[in-house]
């Protein structure tokens, strides 16, 4: 019987009515039979203090130990002033920390982004996944799920309307379980 893939999702935004989380929760509805996505909040994870990283808040270590068990990562993230959010960047900082747990170490990872501006995340997800490289993660280039002008992709409760962006989303998640069953062949 095939092993079902496990991903771990978080978005890199803390607003309640967040269109990133529209996208992560049409990625729970869409993820094929042969995976489960679980979702972590990264709400409260305090500010990245090296004197500190030896001895982590316990939501800290929670999110560490999600990580490591999980077969792949997805990413929503917003971009602000053309980068990734501080509590998406805090937070995979944290969580790379003390450099020896190696917890992002060979992790498949998917990313979307959701902007109301016109490229959709485009100059977020560039940015994070120069991460990805120091990282040593390994990222699914095609395809790319960037919506833009979610505002009006994203109705009153929060569902993720648009129908080419849900078919996108679905086919990334497809990519990630092939790329992800791919990478533990070779392990």
């Amino acid at each position: 019987m095939e092993k079902n893939i496990k991903i771990l999702g978080f978005v890199g935004s803390l607003r309640k009515g967040s269109y990133n989380k529209a996208l992560m929760r049409a990625a729970v509805e869409l993820v094929p039979d042969n995976a489960a996505i679980e979702i972590f909040d990264l709400a409260g994870i305090p500010p990245f203090n090296q004197d500190l990283e030896n001895q982590p808040p316990q939501i800290l270590n929670d999110f560490k130990m999600k990580i490591k068990a999980a077969d792949a990562l997805l990413i929503a993230t917003p971009e602000y002033n053309y980068s990734i959010p501080g509590v998406l960047k805090n937070a995979i900082d944290a969580a790379s920390r003390p450099y020896a747990d190696k917890v992002f170490d060979g992790k498949p990872v998917a990313v979307m982004s959701a902007s109301t501006g016109r490229l959709g995340g485009a100059r977020a997800q560039d940015h994070l996944r120069q991460s990805f490289v120091f990282l040593n993660m390994y990222p699914i280039n095609q395809p790319e799920v960037m919506l833009a002008q979610a505002n009006k992709n994203v109705d009153a409760n929060g569902n993720l309307t648009n129908e080419d962006t849900r078919k996108l989303i679905r086919q990334l998640l497809e990519e990630l379980v092939k790329w992800t069953k791919k990478l533990n062949e070779k392990r």
